[in-house]
């Protein structure tokens, strides 16, 4: 499988950061931007809501976060954010932490996005802005070839969230293997870049040990996704991961 980079200019010598969701795409990314030469990875950063202890999104706990930059050898940066942030404000806070990271020597920032084009180019105008490069390890590559890396590498990871429209709730806390590739519908991305489901990544070659974790509560989240003037209203249900 062929690695593709995006940033502005060589990565020879450079400091990056990658943004970690404690999923199995920051953990594939990391692993990819770890065989760039020149390219030096000095830590994680991870988005929070505060008061809740999780981050956003997966609603993975701190503590295991902090696991997980523990066995990666890695800093880990926190972003603490509100529960649901006005966009204004939430691209202020992430242009503060950007220039904050800049300011540290820091020139890089991985993102493990793999073919959502929107995304890509919201967080390279932002990047832009703050006079930072991006890379994304994962852009572009086949979705199914990108899972059979994954389990070929050693990899591990459970569900942690699934979108029940998607998916049925027996696809939550499921190891993310051959077995669970195989039982997803067909219209279903089998890297769940859709959001269709996300994980926690808890074993593999960017992990000096396993990650140790449990599971805990189901719930189940109402929330809006816009993408240009549609909005698409998604109910998932997560799973606690401590």
């Amino acid at each position: 499988m062929k690695d593709q980079v995006n940033n502005t200019g060589n990565n020879r010598n450079e400091n990056a950061v990658i943004f970690w969701s404690g999923g199995k795409d920051s953990a594939m990314a990391l692993q990819k931007a770890r065989e760039y030469p020149g390219l030096n990875i000095v830590g994680l950063v991870t988005t929070v809501t505060v008061g809740t202890g999780k981050t956003s999104v997966h609603e993975i706990s701190e503590a295991a976060i902090e696991r997980q930059a523990v066995q990666t050898g890695l800093p880990l940066t926190k972003m603490v954010v509100e529960e649901h942030p006005a966009n204004s404000l939430y691209e202020q806070k992430l242009l503060e932490l950007y220039r904050e990271l800049k300011n540290k020597g820091v020139s890089t920032i991985i993102y493990g996005d793999i073919f959502l084009e929107d995304i890509k180019i919201y967080r390279e105008d932002l990047l832009r802005k703050a006079g930072l490069k991006a890379v994304f390890p994962l852009w572009k590559l086949n979705s199914a070839d990108l899972m059979q890396y994954f389990i070929r590498s050693g990899f591990k990871a459970i569900t942690c969230c699934v979108n029940t429209s998607q998916l049925d709730e027996a696809f939550l806390d499921r190891m993310v293997d051959s077995s669970f590739l195989n039982d997803l519908p067909e219209n279903v991305d089998p890297a769940g870049e859709n959001g269709e489901f996300h994980t926690f990544c808890f074993d593999g070659p960017v992990f000096r040990h396993p990650v140790n974790f449990k599971t805990g509560n189901r719930h189940f989240r109402t929330f809006e996704l816009r993408s240009g003037e549609q909005t698409t209203v998604c109910r998932v249900e997560l799973i606690e991961v401590l």
